[in-house]
């Protein structure tokens, strides 16, 4: 009878299990921040999906009942996943752009004070250019920021950072040319 009664079991596809993952799967492609930060995870929840039905179109039910439980836990891993992802680009976005602020204004400050430099050959329009550029950025980066869109704030204050770099690159070579002819 113990036989009879797990050949029963087992002759069954386990459809309770088998909705609940396709639940899941559903729950975490939908989920924005899942997509954005944890594709890689939902991409395996989808495999295991494909490989519960395979194995349950097979008639292994065991075996469909292993992948629809995988299934579950990797679309509620990505749903964790993203919402970890979405904390920590929100974070990593607020610190670069708070870490912006003094280099802007010394950026600004050094090209002010290289203008009432005498003998100092640069392309001060470019340099200019690059600096309205810079401050332009730095405001989008803000306004990205404060629309949730983190990984675009990162983009645009690393872009900002690299203007603020080149900047004071040619600040710092034009600066040893004058002191090389003295």
């Amino acid at each position: 009878m113990l036989v009879a009664g797990l050949m029963s079991a087992c002759s069954t596809p386990p459809k309770e299990e088998m909705e609940k993952a396709h639940d899941a799967v559903i729950r975490a492609e939908n989920d924005a921040d899942a997509v954005n930060f944890a594709s890689n995870t939902i991409i395996r929840a989808r495999e295991a999906l494909a490989r519960m039905e395979e194995e349950a179109g097979a008639k292994r039910y065991e075996a469909a009942k292993t992948y629809a439980a995988e299934a579950v836990t990797l679309a509620e891993r990505a749903i964790a996943e993203g919402k970890t992802g979405l904390s920590r680009a929100r974070n990593e976005a607020e610190n670069l752009l708070n870490s912006l602020v003094i280099p802007l204004a010394e950026t600004s400050n050094s090209l002010d004070a290289a203008w009432r430099t005498e003998n100092l050959r640069l392309n001060f329009a470019a340099l200019e250019a690059d600096m309205v550029a810079a401050n332009k950025t730095y405001g989008d980066a803000r306004q990205s920021l404060g629309n949730d869109r983190y990984r675009e704030a990162i983009s645009q204050g690393q872009t900002v950072r690299s203007l603020l770099a080149g900047i004071n690159s040619a600040l710092t070579e034009g600066v040893q040319a004058v002191a090389r002819k003295q």
